[in-house]
């Protein structure tokens, strides 16, 4: 049987819109039929070599046959042309597109209250809670905590054991830069192997936690610092997906200048870019320790928003919507 469709809220308007869901047959075909009939073939098929060729067929491919071009390609997508830090008709490749840098400082304007806590991408969120008290609790199905973690990361595993925690997906068309959520200093940084299952709403509720099986980058920020957002550590992970092979570590202080790899000791200033994924879809996961966030109340109230379809409802058996979002536009504050 065929999914609903999947709708989410826009956060401006307020309407409710129905996602256009890029691969979504190959993404039924792979969770379903491949997976249930051939474990050894779905798992070559989210494999991370077969992830980046079909990154490269996908997104390598000159895009200015039949008259397109960078600017049509980036108007088709809804992208605003006028955004791009380069020349449009330099972007003559899906995957040029996919990795555009933008005018952030004026095209993502942020909220500069010390408290706020930002959204990492442009992308469509969710917020939950780990803790089983919470109104926001929400089983494992997104990811497995320990997993997401690392089963040997103790430290951080009881830190962040009864975190709330922000779900971010961004889709093919989106701005694929990741910015910091909050203000601190890094305190560890690391990598967790992993396949490149899809980030689709129907890969998540059928995959079995593919958040925490995924490749992916951790970075744990200490915020309670001089400079700080002061709401405790904050683990920021990017997640690895399919036709996303790669998550490039590089921080910029200042616009896209002196991009530098992600390491312990470093200051991260809120609302700058810190990573780049590799072409498809991904997905940031924010973990805050226990209390220390409140997220804001359009975004609580949507998650339970009625007569919207959402694919994660149908999947959890509870009203679960997602909210777009801008990159750097809030989504909470320290408590």
């Amino acid at each position: 049987m065929p999914h609903s469709a999947h709708q989410y809220i826009d956060r401006p308007t307020g309407q409710v819109v129905t996602e256009r869901l890029k691969g979504d047959k190959l993404v039924q075909l792979l969770y379903g039929g491949i997976k249930e009939k051939s474990s050894p073939l779905f798992k070559a098929l989210t494999s991370r070599r077969f992830s980046s060729l079909l990154g490269f067929l996908n997104y390598d491919l000159v895009i200015n046959r039949a008259g397109s071009g960078g600017a049509a390609m980036l108007a088709s997508l809804g992208a605003d042309p006028a955004e791009c830090l380069e020349d449009p008709a330099l972007l003559d490749t899906p995957r040029k597109i996919f990795e555009r840098k933008i005018r952030y400082w004026n095209a993502r304007p942020m909220d500069h209250d010390p408290t706020a806590v930002v959204s990492p991408a442009d992308c469509r969120l969710l917020v939950g809670s780990l803790e089983r008290e919470s109104t926001l609790y929400l089983k494992e199905k997104f990811f497995t905590f320990t997993e997401l973690i690392g089963e040997t990361k103790t430290r951080w595993l009881t830190a962040l054991a009864r975190a709330d925690y922000a779900v971010g997906r961004l889709t093919p068309d989106k701005y694929h830069y990741a910015h910091t959520p909050v203000a601190g200093r890094v305190v560890d940084h690391y990598t967790i192997g992993g396949g490149c299952h899809a980030c689709n709403p129907t890969a998540t509720v059928d995959g079995l936690a593919p958040l925490s099986k995924n490749r992916r980058e951790v970075t744990i920020i200490d915020t309670d610092v001089p400079r700080g957002t002061a709401c405790g550590l904050v683990a920021m992970i990017e997640v690895a997906a399919l036709m996303v092979g790669e998550v490039v570590q590089c921080y910029c202080h200042n616009a896209y200048d002196r991009p530098r790899p992600v390491i312990p000791g470093m200051f991260l200033a809120k609302g700058q870019p810190k990573s780049l994924f590799r072409p498809g879809g991904s997905t940031v996961v924010l973990l805050f320790q226990a209390g220390r966030v409140v997220f804001d109340h359009d975004l609580l109230a949507n998650l339970r928003a009625p007569g919207v379809q959402s694919r994660f409802s149908a999947g959890l058996g509870q009203p679960l919507v997602e909210t777009e979002v801008q990159v750097r536009s809030r989504i909470g504050r320290a408590v």
